[in-house]
Formats: C-alpha cells, structure tokens, sequence
C-alpha cells in the first residue's frame, strides 16, 4: 500500500468519524422543537450533547487539516469551488456554537426560545449542506486541464445532490433520536423511542435509495464496477432495516449501533466510488484529480504518517474516556457545564 492509498483510507476514517458522532448532535439539535415540549426538557436534550459536541467536531478539523496536508490540490480545488457552500456551513456551526454558550446567559424564555430554534435550523442546514458538498465530488464539477474549479455553485445543486442532503439530514435525525431514548429517561426517553420509529423506516428507505444511486453515479461518471462498492452499500442497507426494527423493540443499544453504522456504510460508500479518484471533472473527465495527481510530496507523507501515528490513539483514548465519563442517563435536572456535569457525577 502507497502512502497515497493509506492517506486516503485515513481520510475516509476521519470523514467517517466525524459524521458518525457529529451525526448523533446534530440530529439532537433537529429535534429540538419537535421532542422538547417545555423548556426542562430542551434543556435536558441539550445537557445530553452538551459535554460531547465539541470533541466531535475536532473529527472535522482533523478531516480539514489532513486533507489540506495529504492533498493540497485537492483541498485547493474543493475549497475554491465549494467556497460559498463550504462558508455556509461554517456560519452554520457558529451559529450552533454561540447556540450553546449564549441560551444560558438569560432567563427569558424568548431569549432561550430563539437560540434553540437557532440551533435546530443549523442543525438541519449544516447536514444538508454536508450531502451536497460530499456528493457533488463524485457527481463531478467542472475542472480545467490546470486543476482549477471552472463552474460555479450552481453545479454542486443537482437532483442526486440534493437527495443526498435529504437523506443525511433522516438519517442523522434517526441517529439523534436514537441516540437520545439511549441516554434520557422518562417521558422523554418513550418520545425519543416513538419518533425514531417512526423516522426509521422513511430514513431507511431514503439511505438505502440513495446509496443504490450513488453505485449508479459511480459507474457512469467515475467508471466502476459494481465490486467493491456494492459491499459497503449491503452492509449499510442491512443496518438500516435493523435499526428499523430495532427502534421499534426498543432496544436502544444496538438500535444506536445500526444507525452510526448506516451512516459509515454511506461514507465508506462515497470514499470507495470515489477511489482512486478524490475529485470527479465534469464534462471533461480526464481533468479529474486523483490520489497520485493532487498528492503531498513523498516526504511530507512520510512525517504525516509517524505523526499520525502517534497522536492517533491518543485521539481515540481520550474521546473513549470522554463517552465513558458521560454515559449515564438524564433525568431532566438542571443542567450545567461540563465541568457541573462531572462534578455531579464524582460528587465533588
């Protein structure tokens, strides 16, 4: 395996991770109005991410920042194209961030109003946003023969794109509701169960439609075979009717595990119709980027890998012990900070 390949494989683990954990908050954030029905209630849903959100999003800028070191023209010609689309999304996670540190800093009830609704419209434009910008590198962009992004934003908006947006957004509020009926109690825990089965089913068939599409793109635009892609796309679409029927018997643990592996499975899905090319041209498909033609120096590489290496499981460790920390269920008691949260819970 070159370290071109291995780079890529670590990109689509950290894209992978990103979404599978930041998938669970933001569908959190999506439910917001339709879950919480008095302000005790948001704020428990709140508390339930509160300690988590931030160290998920530390996946994206580890995704960002890889990608920019492994593959510069990649990144270069991405960012350029996708600028607006890709600015959006940022507005829209700082939106979701002063969401957090600013809905406490008053008691009124309109105040705390509007920034959870504030955060429930970033939680669904950010994702959305995400399905577009991800998908449109394999539906293909126009590129000219110097690497450059020739088009415009309008390109990234295609029917398959926009399907995309929609199924992330399902699956990401599957995920969240899940995620909830997993770490609530009472009330809120059979709501939570209750609205993730009824979202499973159209989420599944949503996922499983537009994975199957996504093989169909892969072979007419980026010339592939049906093997290996097809392998990831089962695995997904299998998680996907198990999560249905998971959420349905109220088995929450592996109800949650269904639905972050339906979500890898659609990452992986991506990655390998993608492979080896990180960046599909269209019309002219032969301006399209690869792994080889928008790849590091061997030697930046090289100091990227033993980095990697090991600061890597040390990411892990401590993102393990931070789910480890704040594993037990909410009952709906005020909530704090994180560094309430763990007081709490030692005693201290």
């Amino acid at each position: 395996m070159t370290l071109e390949i291995l780079w890529f494989c670590l990109l689509a683990f950290f894209w992978t991770s990103y979404f599978v954990l930041e998938g669970f908050d933001f569908g959190v954030g999506m439910l917001l109005p339709i879950l919480g029905r008095n302000e005790r209630e948001r704020t428990t849903m709140l508390e339930a991410i509160g300690p988590l959100w931030d160290g998920n999003e530390v996946w994206l800028v580890i995704a960002g920042g890889a990608t920019f070191a492994a593959f510069p023209v990649w990144y270069a010609t991405m960012f350029s194209g996708f600028y607006l689309v890709l600015l959006a999304i940022l507005g829209l996670l700082i939106v979701r961030v002063l969401s957090f540190e600013w809905r406490g800093k008053a008691e009124s009830t309109r105040w705390r109003s509007l920034w959870a609704w504030l955060n429930t419209v970033a939680s669904f434009g950010a994702p959305f946003l995400w399905g577009i910008a991800l998908s449109s590198l394999l539906h293909g962009v126009p590129i000219d023969s110097d690497q450059t992004f020739a088009g415009d934003v309008g390109d990234l908006f295609s029917f398959y794109s926009v399907v995309s947006g929609i199924a992330v957004c399902l699956l990401f509020a599957l995920h969240g509701a899940v995620f909830l009926a997993l770490r609530t109690l009472g009330e809120l825990r059979a709501r939570a169960t209750r609205t993730a089965s009824r979202i499973a089913p159209v989420a599944a068939v949503v996922g499983a439609g537009f994975l199957v599409w996504t093989l169909v793109v892969a072979s007419d635009v980026n010339d592939k075979d049906l093997f290996p892609g097809v392998v990831p796309v089962a695995i997904a679409a299998v998680a996907a009717v198990a999560a249905v029927f998971l959420t349905r018997a109220g088995n929450e643990v592996w109800a949650f595990v269904a639905t972050a592996t339906t979500i890898a499975g659609a990452v992986v899905t991506l990655f390998v119709s993608l492979y080896p090319r990180v960046l599909v041209s269209d019309p002219n498909f032969g301006n399209s980027l690869t792994i080889e033609n928008a790849s590091s120096a061997h030697y930046s590489l090289v100091v990227m890998t033993v980095v990697a290496v090991v600061l890597l499981p040390v990411v892990l460790l401590y993102e393990a012990w931070t789910y480890h920390v704040f594993r037990a269920r909410l009952g709906g008691e005020e909530a704090g900070t994180p560094i309430d949260l763990v007081a709490r819970k030692t005693g201290a």
